[in-house]
């Protein structure tokens, strides 16, 4: 539930392994090193993996040099 001082936040759809691989342009196996690896956060929906576009956003800031 949501409070009357809280605004409600918009779900953006969750990027399939092959979408996220496409974003970050790196190969599906090294998409999957990098998860496995707990590199970067996914989701787990049964068994496939999701990746969350705010999450890979943080995750490319994090890495950036100056």
């Amino acid at each position: 539930m949501i409070s009357q001082t809280e605004e409600p936040r918009t779900l953006q759809p969750l990027l399939t392994t092959q979408e996220a691989a496409d974003v970050l342009r790196i190969s599906l196996r090294t998409l999957w090193t990098l998860t496995q690896e707990g590199e970067i956060p996914s989701v787990r929906v049964g068994r496939s993996v999701r990746y969350d576009q705010t999450d890979l956003a943080d995750w490319i800031a994090s890495r950036k040099t100056a």
